[in-house]
């Protein structure tokens, strides 16, 4: 941030402190909340950008369908794709990954679920799961997940709009679990204090650390071993919320990295951007870019890229507790209507 912005945004931030307050006094007191009549997991963060919450829904998806459940994903759909169709990046993403999943990806959300339950696929859902739903506190929910990234600590932050915080802290205190991500790119005492600064706000926590670490890429939907990648000369492209940690990444794989096309998280790829990938990317082995981005990039007519274009699979893992954390998603996805915890 440009410091001598600070006098300007540190009232701000002092501005929407007080209304983040009173807008969760509203929901404590459980105004305007409504509750489903099937469990409801929330995957959200405490800051905006990314912080794993792709893959650690994904993940969540996964354990719940190997559990016999049918959930469906609820997510507000920002960031439209190329096609312009109203679907959301993630939501393409997620529909790539897993076969017949219900998305609701609209702002209204509530809406958009009572829409779905009212269709013959919707009426066998039996668990909704919540993308980037910690503020989306109009639902009542059984499990609130929260991922910190250990690269962008939130005890180094402020409020928005003069840092990247959409809560504080203490707003962990209505959360059941905590995962801090990126732990690979972090130190043991960084992770500590957030543990620590964590378990203040709510000693009840179950806090679990995780690491991002790709299986394998795709090449034009062709599934490659991470070596297909050595030695070459790479030009990476994403438009996603933390891009470093995905730079970092193609750095450690490859022979030799062009300078990177970093877009603004949500970026649409017009035109003009597409003609300057395929031009940049003249004198590349491979494009190297994200799941998310490449499901707006995919409609490209493949004759027109100069070389292959590779999508890295992308993995959270759970370094602690692992178990631990499946035991509270399936116990949350037992519970009944009655058994929300406070909005």
């Amino acid at each position: 941030m440009n410091p001598l912005l600070a006098p300007i945004l540190k009232p701000l931030s002092r501005v929407y402190a007080s209304q983040i307050g009173k807008r969760n006094a509203r929901f404590d007191r459980g105004e305007g909340v409504v509750t489903f009549d099937r469990p409801v997991i929330s995957v959200g963060n405490l800051s905006v950008g990314g912080t794993g919450k792709t893959p650690m829904v994904r993940r969540i998806i996964t354990l719940l369908r190997n559990a016999g459940h049918d959930p469906c994903i609820a997510m507000r759909g920002y960031g439209s794709n190329r096609r312009d169709d109203g679907r959301s990046d993630e939501a393409d993403e997620y529909a790539a990954t897993f076969d017949d999943l219900p998305i609701v990806a609209q702002p209204n959300r509530t809406e958009g679920l009572i829409n779905l339950f009212g269709t013959e696929r919707g009426e066998a859902v039996d668990l909704i799961v919540l993308d980037d739903g910690f503020q989306h506190r109009r639902i009542a929910r059984h499990l609130d997940v929260v991922l910190i990234d250990a690269t962008r600590s939130p005890l180094d932050d402020a409020l928005l709009p003069l840092g990247r915080l959409r809560e504080p802290m203490d707003s962990l205190a209505r959360a059941q679990a905590v995962v801090i991500t990126h732990t690979e790119r972090a130190s043991d005492v960084v992770v500590n204090d957030i543990t620590r600064a964590s378990l203040a706000a709510s000693a009840d926590l179950l806090i679990a650390t995780s690491r991002h670490a790709w299986t394998g890429v795709d090449v034009i939907d062709i599934e490659h071993s991470l070596s297909w990648l050595a030695g070459k000369t790479v030009l990476p492209v994403c438009a996603i919320g933390n891009p470093d940690a995905f730079i970092e990444s193609v750095r450690a794989q490859v022979g030799r990295m062009l300078d990177p096309i970093v877009l603004r998280d949500h970026d649409p790829y017009a035109a003009a951007t597409v003609r300057r990938i395929i031009r940049e990317a003249a004198h590349a082995d491979a494009i190297v870019t994200t799941a998310k981005d490449w499901a707006k990039l995919r409609g490209e007519d493949p004759s027109a890229w100069p070389c292959p274009v590779a999508v890295p699979k992308l993995e959270m893992q759970l370094v602690t507790h692992a178990e631990a954390f499946a035991r509270l998603v399936l116990a949350a996805a037992a519970e009944t209507a009655e058994d929300t915890i406070d909005p």
